[in-house]
C-alpha cells in the first residue's frame, strides 16, 4: 500500500473526528443562533456552550457519538475480518451508552439505534431489530467500512454496508445513505477526484435503496443529485443557506447525507474549510460535518488541518487511535 492511500485513509478518519468535534458546540442549534454566536463560519474548535443541553460542559475538540460509534464499528469490522458481528456490536453500543449515562452525558443513542437495542433486549432476533431504523445513525458511523472495502465492485461495498448496518438500520433509506458515504470515502482512498466519487455515491445509494426493508421516505440518490445541483457554482455562504433551508440538516438520512455531500462538493481540496462550514450549519451539524469530513479527508488526507487543531483534537480525546485503526482497515482492504 503506497503512502498516498494511507494518508487518505488517515484523512478520512481524522476528517470524521474533526467535523464531529467542530460541530459539537453547534449541534441542535438554529443556524441564526450559530451565526450570531460564532460568525458566518466557525473559526476554530470551541467548547460546548452552557445553553446546549447535549454538549454543555464538553471541552473544545471533544468528539461525540458520531466518532465513538464509527470507531466501535471499525474495530469490530477488523476483528471480524470484514464482517461485523451484530450481537457484539449491539453489546458494545449498550456499554457505550451506559458509560455515557454514568458520566452524565446527554449525548446518547439515536432513536433508531435505541429502538433496535430495546428490541434485541426483548429477544427479537438481530436480523429483525433494524426493521424501522431510517435515521442517519448508519451513515454517520460508516466511514471505516469505506476505508476497509474497495469501491470496485460497488455491489460488494454496498453489501458490506448493509451487513454492518443491519442490526440497527436495516431499511432501504438508511442503507442508501450509508452506502453513499462509504462509496465516496472508498473512492477517495483509491485516488478518485471528488466529483467522480460523488457520482459513485449516487450509484451506491441507488443500490443501497434496494437492500433492507421498505419505509416511506424520499429517494436518497435523487436527493443527493438535487443537492449537488442546488449548490453548484454558488458561493459558500449562499450555498450553505440553501442547504440549511431546503436540503435540511435534521436526523433524517435523506436530509443529512445530501447535506453532507453538498458541503463536500463546495470544498473538494480543503478539509479544514469543509468541516468548518458544515459545522456552522446548525441542526444535526456534528453528524453532517463528520460525514463531510470523512468524505473530503479521504480525498485530501489530513495534512491541511492546522497543527493547533490537530493537537487540540488529540488532547481532548487521548484514547482515540485513528491512525492505528486506519492501518488495520487498509490491511483488510
Amino acid at each position: 500500500m503506497s503512502r498516498a492511500p494511507r494518508d487518505r485513509a488517515v484523512g478520512a478518519l481524522v476528517g470524521l473526528a474533526l467535523g464531529d468535534a467542530l460541530g459539537m458546540p453547534t449541534q441542535n442549534l438554529p443556524r441564526d443562533v450559530v451565526r450570531d454566536r460564532y460568525g458566518d463560519v466557525l473559526d476554530n474548535l470551541h467548547p460546548g456552550p452552557d445553553d446546549n443541553q447535549i454538549s454543555r460542559g464538553l471541552p473544545a475538540g471533544r468528539v461525540t457519538d458520531d466518532t465513538d460509534q464509527a470507531v466501535l464499528l471499525g474495530e469490530l469490522f477488523v476483528a471480524g475480518n470484514g464482517r461485523v458481528d451484530p450481537v457484539a456490536f449491539a453489546d458494545r453500543l449498550l456499554r457505550w451508552a451506559e458509560h455515557q449515562e454514568a458520566i452524565g452525558s446527554a449525548d446518547l443513542l439515536g432513536p433508531s439505534t435505541r429502538r433496535a437495542l430495546t428490541l434485541l433486549g426483548e429477544g427479537v432476533p438481530p436480523e429483525e431489530t433494524g426493521r424501522w431504523g431510517d435515521t442517519n445513525g448508519a451513515a454517520m458511523r460508516i466511514a471505516p467500512i469505506g476505508v476497509g472495502v474497495p469501491v470496485d465492485p460497488l455491489p460488494r461495498l454496498v453489501d458490506a454496508v448493509a451487513q454492518a448496518s443491519g442490526v440497527t438500520h436495516s431499511t432501504g433509506v438508511a442503507i442508501a445513505g450509508a452506502a453513499a458515504v462509504a462509496a465516496a470515502v472508498s473512492a477517495g482512498i483509491d485516488g478518485s477526484p471528488l466529483d467522480n466519487s460523488l457520482r459513485l455515491a449516487v450509484d451506491a445509494a441507488r443500490l443501497g435503496a434496494a437492500r433492507g426493508s421498505y419505509v416511506p421516505g424520499a429517494d436518497v440518490a435523487a436527493r443527493i443529485t438535487w443537492a449537488l445541483e442546488l449548490v453548484g457554482g454558488r458561493p459558500p455562504a449562499e450555498a450553505l443557506d440553501l442547504i440549511y433551508r431546503l436540503v435540511g440538516t435534521g436526523l433524517a438520512t435523506q436530509e443529512a447525507v445530501p447535506a453532507a455531500l453538498a458541503v463536500a462538493a463546495l470544498f473538494p481540496d480543503d478539509l479544514w474549510d469543509a468541516c468548518r462550514h458544515a459545522a456552522s450549519l446548525g441542526g444535526d451539524c456534528d453528524t453532517v460535518a463528520a460525514m463531510t469530513g470523512a468524505v473530503v479527508g479521504a480525498h485530501t488526507g489530513a495534512g491541511g488541518v492546522p497543527h493547533t487543531a490537530r493537537e487540540r483534537l488529540r488532547a481532548a480525546n487521548p484514547s482515540l487511535e485513528l491512525t492505528t485503526l486506519a492501518d488495520q482497515l487498509l490491511a483488510l482492504r
